[in-house]
């Protein structure tokens, strides 16, 4: 464990927040533009940066477009290796455009079942909660009187390190009109559910942007799509999505806070850099020094 350098210990718990994949069959671009198996492709290398760092890759939902099974397989084929090798968690969540039977054999090892695909994973005393909140044959989420009372049962026994909750439909807002009508039913029963339990954070995608709200006392953090992303300046009344803008996120857990960090894809020309050997530096330095050294601004 390297030192830290301000106020704050290391987080102790590092999850990449990959959503809104859309592979297709045979590699097809979405729309006969999007690349996005190649947009997974690039998440993926930019993943192994982390290398052991990293402890889970939750992946909430839409995963496949069309919900074919060869678009799971390379789905899974981009990212187990990657998990693999940082020795991390890989939670898939079913979304809208998922299909039940093929997300369990593919990315599961399941036998088929048209059966909500909730599941449940301990990272080191930290609980991860994947509910499915998709609804066969339609794009609109919901969460009936079943699913809430499965998340009831699990969330009556606090976990040692807290519950981080991922679903597809994620329980905020949005300014896009149009996602009204595709939104999470529900939300009231849930939120009697979470509210006062041990959910220090809620993973959603749906929304192809990255942005942040909270639900029942708890922050929620949506991911960005890898597929396409959703232009929040085009006409109020129109909903474009565009190849372009496409983000991951990584979620840090500390003992008290939570932050989620949205990471570009793919990285951009650099403007300025500090590399390793600049911060063992500023690490060998006692506390004034470092402060002399990156942070007084240059004479003028």
């Amino acid at each position: 464990m390297h030192p830290r350098l301000g106020l704050y210990p290391a987080a102790r718990t590092v999850i990449a927040h990959v959503s809104d994949t859309h592979l297709l069959a045979g590699g097809a671009p979405l729309g006969g533009v999007a690349d996005t198996e190649g947009a997974l492709a690039q998440a993926a290398t930019q993943l192994r940066r982390l290398g052991p760092a990293l402890d889970a890759i939750v992946v909430t939902g839409d995963v496949a477009d069309l919900g074919e099974p060869d678009a799971y397989a390379r789905a899974r084929a981009a990212l187990e290796p990657v998990a693999a090798d940082a020795g991390a968690r890989l939670v898939w969540v079913m979304g809208n455009h998922d299909e039940r039977a093929p997300f369990r054999t593919e990315l599961l090892d399941e036998p088929a079942s048209d059966d909500p695909v909730h599941q449940v994973f301990d990272l080191d005393g930290l609980r991860i909660v994947a509910l499915d909140s998709s609804v066969p044959g339609y794009h609109h989420g919901e969460l009936d009187a079943s699913a809430l009372a499965w998340l009831d049962g699990v969330l009556s026994v606090p976990a040692p390190r807290g519950t981080v909750l991922a679903l597809h439909h994620a329980p905020i807002p949005t300014p896009l009109v149009l996602m009204d009508v595709l939104e999470l039913r529900g939300q009231r029963a849930l939120a009697e559910v979470v509210w006062g339990r041990d959910v220090r954070l809620i993973l959603g995608g749906h929304l192809h942007y990255p942005t942040q709200g909270m639900f029942a006392g708890v922050p929620v953090a949506v991911a960005g799509a890898t597929a396409y992303t959703m232009d929040l300046s085009a006409p109020p009344r129109e909903l474009v999505g565009v190849d372009g803008g496409r983000s991951f996120s990584l979620v840090h857990l500390f003992d008290d806070a939570v932050t989620s960090s949205v990471v570009p894809l793919p990285p951009g020309l650099v403007v300025t850099r500090f590399d390793e050997a600049y911060l063992a530096e500023l690490e060998s330095l006692e506390p004034a020094r470092r402060l002399d050294r990156f942070s007084r601004k240059p004479e003028s």
